[in-house]
């Protein structure tokens, strides 16, 4: 009998697998963009675990998730949704906090591929959860000591959609943290657009440019810091590049700064914001 229960039980377990197989080949590719954003978020909900005394903690503080893009056209679909008006990292900070797990140095990369390993638990999407040693990022803050800029990102995608620093010197790039051979930490992007994330996103340094203050204008100027693709400032619809090893431009509200092909507006705290410069 015992036998006969094994035989059973072993039955069953291949039949559930075959059944999740049969579902994963037919349901694959048939999730929308909103919906996948959803059981993302969902799942990231799911690792939330006791803290202890009625606490609960959220272990991670770096996300990646890998995507199943077959095409530039779903690629692009996708894009458009993860890094929309409400980008997915926002959502995911948002249940978080709505499930009394605040957590404010979150990072989320996003991949795309174009097939999925057999490794995945859902046949689309797949997370990879960490926590890393963030470098400090204090001078990155606001100070009252410097003029507050605020820098909107409107062509590839960020961490987040706007930044709002006061600070001595905020440095633009690919990754959040950049390290050398030896993983070394030798800098941290306080303005990171996320690897792997299409075209543009690659077209971006990891050590890409940054912004210094100016105490004798009270403003800011932009440099490169030897970036492959350059970096230049749009205003008034002209081009004003920034070659590396140069004082860099003086910049004004409404410029759009050009890292490769991504773009950031700018704004300083107090000034209407310029008209935006034609594509």
């Amino acid at each position: 009998m015992d036998l006969l229960g094994k035989a059973r039980r072993l039955e069953s377990t291949i039949a559930r697998r075959f059944d999740r197989a049969a579902r994963d080949a037919v349901g694959a590719g048939t999730c929308e963009p909103l919906e996948i954003v959803h059981l993302v978020v969902e799942a990231v909900e799911h690792e939330i675990q006791p803290g202890g005394r009625g606490k609960r903690v959220f272990p991670f503080n770096s996300i990646t998730l890998s995507v199943l893009a077959s095409s530039r056209e779903g690629r692009a679909r996708l894009e458009a949704v993860l890094a929309g008006d409400l980008p997915l990292r926002d959502r995911i900070v948002e249940r978080l906090r709505s499930k009394s797990c605040p957590i404010d140095d979150l990072t989320l990369d996003v991949a795309y591929v174009a097939r999925a390993p057999k490794d995945w638990r859902h046949p689309q999407f797949n997370l990879a959860f960490a926590r890393v040693t963030r470098a400090p990022t204090s001078d990155a803050r606001r100070d009252p000591a410097f003029a507050r800029i605020e820098l909107t990102v409107v062509r590839g995608t960020a961490e987040r959609k706007t930044y709002s620093f006061a600070a001595k010197r905020i440095d633009l790039g690919r990754c959040p943290e950049v390290r050398d051979t030896r993983n070394r930490l030798i800098r941290t992007n306080h303005v990171a657009f996320v690897e792997g994330s299409g075209e543009v996103n690659q077209s971006v340094s990891r050590r890409h440019a940054h912004l210094e203050y100016e105490p004798t204008s009270g403003g800011y100027r932009l440099r490169d810091d030897g970036s492959v693709h350059g970096t230049s400032v749009i205003r008034n619809g002209s081009t004003v590049a920034v070659p590396p090893g140069s004082l860099g431009v003086r910049l004004r509200s409404g410029d759009e700064l050009v890292l490769g092909e991504a773009r950031l507006r700018i704004r300083f705290d107090g000034d209407r914001p310029s008209p935006p410069a034609p594509s």
